[in-house]
């Protein structure tokens, strides 16, 4: 969006603000001693950006000096008496309503923060080291956090309204938003945004981290490059997605990626991709674009990997009809308590395509297409750890037969909550060990035996 449009929707949000404050709508506002001057200032600061050359409104330092002279001038001359660093505060906040995301742009700021969690405009809470916290920050009514989230979701093309009251968007950075307002909300407008680091973490880091052991990823290595079909698993925020952007590190940068998400998020480094993002129906209903579309359409753009951010419903079956045409190497994740729920889930989304098929014939395809789950899983202390790194191995009988290879086994919980554990090989080695030797990469016996006993 550009900075112009940023102006008037501020303008309009300030003209309403005004006349619900006039009305005595406004209950928040007094939890800011400053509120009023902040109404006066916004409303002012807009007027005198709109008289700003075109080169000089996309220039947010420009913009920012210009805020901070304006407050300087308005409160030596209305308001002597406030303090020298609430004066800074004010400029800051100001600055933050005008061309930012409001009272949430320091937590966006925050690299220690990792989700934000807006209920209302009466509650922020945040996740930081995996805790949640309940944080200072407030909104003047629901108009306002609505601003806020129509300043989200307008530049990427997608609207919000009573008609279409939930919205999955990303900010620029590939944060992933959701909102969802009333009347499906009962608290207001909820804004839930999940932060990725501006460098995409490396598989370095989730050893450093604790989320898998060097053995672990020496093996996750070599089935990327080998192109094994591989699904990430696990419950919400376990870090299914940044799981998969470091397994996607692995890919060589001489192959053609197609991703398909309904908002982009993942941050792959290659130079050859195509990024396909869904699209959702248009004010008269129609026009809509989903997932299986994309998969099927990435079919036919020559891709050497599919990657798809996740599988949810019907597209599960044109992915595991790509992965058993000679695309092999896809990747993929989905929401599941386990490796065997993983498949379970499959089974249920392949029949949310439509197609009256047995489940036999499902699972057939299943344990044909995927070769290999990882499972994640966030744990009590907010750690996030490799649960399970899990072997499809075909079918016996109507059962499809799974292998663990390596698992995390929890031995309990430290006085501060933290959890304590170790990993484990299961000392088997898994029966495609000759697609990865054929490949080129043969994996020392330790991989797989390392802390067997």
């Amino acid at each position: 969006m550009s900075l112009l449009k940023k102006l008037e929707i501020s303008k309009k949000l300030a003209e309403n603000v005004k006349a619900e404050k006039e009305k005595g709508l406004l209950v928040n506002i007094s939890r800011d001693p400053y509120s009023d001057i902040k109404i006066k200032l916004h409303k002012k600061i807009i007027d005198e950006l709109k008289d700003l050359k075109s080169p000089e409104k996309e220039d947010k330092d420009f913009i920012r000096k210009h805020i901070q002279q304006l407050v300087n001038s308005y409160i030596e001359s209305d308001a002597s008496h406030i303090p020298r660093l609430d004066r800074m505060k004010i400029s800051d906040e100001v600055f933050d309503e005008v061309v930012g995301y409001g009272p949430i742009t320091p937590l966006l700021n925050d690299p220690e923060i990792s989700e934000i969690m807006v209920n209302g405009p009466n509650q922020v809470y945040i996740e930081r080291n995996g805790r949640l916290e309940l944080c200072n920050v407030f909104f003047r009514d629901n108009d306002h956090v609505m601003n806020i989230i129509d300043r989200i979701v307008s530049p990427i093309g997608r609207r919000i309204d009573e008609s279409m009251p939930m919205v999955d968007a990303r900010l620029p950075d590939g944060s992933r938003v959701n909102a969802i307002i009333p009347p499906l909300s009962l608290t207001g407008p909820v804004i839930t945004i999940r932060k990725f680091a501006a460098d995409p973490l490396m598989i370095e880091d989730l050893i450093e981290f604790g989320t898998l052991t060097p053995e672990m990823a020496q093996f996750i290595e070599a089935c990327v490059k080998a192109k094994l079909n591989i699904v990430v698993s696990g419950g919400t925020g376990s870090g299914k997605t940044t799981t998969l952007n470091v397994l996607s590190s692995f890919i060589p940068h001489s192959e053609r990626i197609v991703t398909i998400e309904d908002a982009a998020e993942l941050q792959l480094r290659q130079p050859h991709i195509v990024t396909l993002e869904s699209r959702p129906p248009n004010i008269e209903g129609t026009g809509a674009i989903n997932i299986r579309d994309l998969v099927r359409n990435a079919l036919r753009m020559r891709p050497d990997r599919i990657i798809v951010g996740e599988v949810r419903s019907g597209e599960a079956l044109d992915m595991l009809q790509a992965m058993n045409t000679g695309h092999d190497g896809s990747l993929t994740t989905g929401h599941a308590n386990s490796p065997r729920d993983m498949l379970s889930r499959l089974e249920t989304m392949v029949l949310m395509a439509g197609m009256d098929l047995p489940i036999r014939a499902i699972r057939e395809q299943i344990s044909s297409a995927i070769d290999l789950i990882i499972h994640q899983s966030r744990l009590r202390d907010g750690s996030r750890r490799i649960t399970y790194i899990t072997e499809v191995q075909g079918m016996e009988g109507d059962v499809i037969v799974l292998q663990d290879l390596f698992n995390f086994s929890q031995t309990g919980v430290d006085q501060d909550g933290t959890v304590s554990g170790e990993f484990k090989p299961s000392g088997i080695r898994p029966k495609f060990i000759e697609r990865l030797e054929i490949s080129g990469y043969r994996l020392p016996t330790e991989v797989f035996t390392k802390n067997l006993y």
